[in-house]
């Protein structure tokens, strides 16, 4: 059987990512670490969900 445990997402800003997700989706969120100074570890989850989450990933750059 397959399945999908993350799914990157690439992000502006990771606060302003984690709050449309929780509030205005009701999603999750899952886990918040902090990696280095400019990094996060985001993870958030539809409700419910028990399978695949979104990892909120921040740009490195204006390219991204």
């Amino acid at each position: 059987m397959q399945s999908l445990a993350h799914i990157a997402l690439v992000v502006k800003e990771y606060d302003e990512a984690i709050a449309f997700f929780t509030q205005k989706l009701g999603f999750s969120l899952v886990e918040d670490t902090i990696l280095s100074p400019t990094k996060r570890w985001v993870l958030v989850a539809p409700p419910g969900s028990n399978g695949c989450q979104i990892l909120l990933a921040k740009a490195a750059n204006e390219e991204q």
